[in-house]
């Protein structure tokens, strides 16, 4: 699209519009949201009860819960093993793609930073697809840039065909469809899609995202919907924490999730935490308010709001982080991780997104679940 600064808010030609009112609903509460208003009492309230409110979840995430960590880390965790027992789910993400057609000022993928920019051909995929799973590993996130010309859906499916050939589970981390596009990725054999608004403020999201599709806000955060209504079985939530006020924007990504499960009851739903990270070309970007204090107060926070929800811990965080949080609260988690393009079976072929902090191998953390009395899923899922 010309490289120009149209309405965020308004959407572009072929982008579908679906009758949903989760959006107004999400923007109205959250604008409502003030974290400064709640007080000890209403941390300790919240923690009193079994299944918590809006108001309770909010006062969770508040400055008021930080003196509380201790006690939402028992209840997070007597949550996670009621819900989730001790198993850990494993997966790594493949990045089939880093070409894009957007300009987001936080991600080193953005069209004007200086990259190598490449695409896995098809017997390229299968090698990194057939590599990946012979390090036993059951569950696969597909990912590409978002340039629907270089990356197209018809390629995109190709890809999640051939991942069905060694994996029980296919997600994809891709730019925003269409209903029939997510059902077309969905009969390839895709499970689960993972969209993350990145801010939930509708002034910073147009800030950031200087031009491009990823621009038009409503079109994004609807995009869990429409894959639902596509026959996805799964979706996941999250902001990229420091972009923009953590706070509102994890109760957001909170409430959002919830409504959509309100909605569509047989949805399975889970969470990331995504913090920014510094990448090729920069690095200072850094979520400097965001510190690991915070970060799990507000996986704690997910958890309690909705126990049943899954909770992804990735490479972003380093490993004594992820090692505390696994069983606690998170309950997937990546493993041999490469933010490039390819780079698990012959050399890397296209340039990475941002730095990651753990890069240990699938034994490795294998092992360290292991040590930790947990047990390592490779799979949950039988495919018909």
């Amino acid at each position: 699209m010309a490289k120009k600064r149209v309405n965020h808010m308004e959407y572009l030609d072929g982008m579908e519009k679906i009758p949903s009112d989760i959006m107004e609903k999400v923007l109205t509460t959250v604008d409502q949201y003030d974290y400064l208003c709640y007080t000890a009492k209403d941390v300790e309230t919240a923690l009193a009860k079994d299944q918590l409110s809006l108001h309770d979840y909010g006062a969770l995430l508040s400055p008021a819960a930080l003196p509380y960590l201790e006690e939402m880390a028992r209840r997070g965790k007597s949550k996670t093993q009621k819900h989730f027992g001790n198993s850990i789910s494993l997966f790594t993400p493949l990045y089939i793609a880093n070409y894009c057609a957007n300009e987001c000022t936080y991600c080193g993928f953005k069209a004007t930073n200086k990259i190598h920019r490449a695409a896995l051909s098809l017997s390229e995929a299968e090698k990194e697809l057939k590599a990946i799973h012979e390090t036993g590993l059951e569950e696969i996130l597909i990912l590409t840039g978002e340039s629907r010309h270089l990356s197209d859906v018809d390629y995109i499916g190709e890809v999640v065909k051939l991942a069905t050939n060694y994996f029980t589970t296919v997600g994809i981390e891709i730019y925003p469809l269409n209903i029939d596009e997510y059902a077309y990725l969905h009969q390839c054999g895709a499970d689960f899609v993972s969209v993350y608004q990145e801010t939930y403020n509708p002034e910073t999201y147009e800030q950031v995202h200087l031009w491009g599709s990823k621009r038009i806000f409503p079109y994004r955060f609807h995009a869990q919907e429409r894959a639902l209504l596509g026959g996805m079985r799964g979706v996941s939530f999250g902001a990229l924490l420091g972009l923009d006020d953590f706070r509102k924007d994890a109760f957001a990504a909170g409430l959002h999730a919830h409504l959509i499960q309100q909605k569509y009851p047989h949805a399975e739903i889970g969470f990331s935490v995504p913090r920014l990270r510094p990448y090729i070309n920069n690095k200072e970007n850094n979520s400097k308010d965001v510190h690991e204090r915070q970060l799990l107060q507000v996986m704690l926070a997910y958890r309690l709001f909705m126990p049943y929800a899954g909770i992804t811990i990735s490479t972003r965080e380093r490993a004594g982080f992820r090692d505390h949080v696994v069983g606690l609260v998170a309950t997937k988690m990546s493993a041999g991780v490469n933010v490039g393009v390819g780079g698990h079976e012959e050399e890397q072929k296209g340039d990475k997104q941002f730095e990651i902090s753990d890069e240990r191998t699938v034994a490795d953390i294998h092992q360290m679940l292991i040590n930790k009395g947990l047990q390592p899923v490779y799979s949950d899922y039988i495919r018909l």
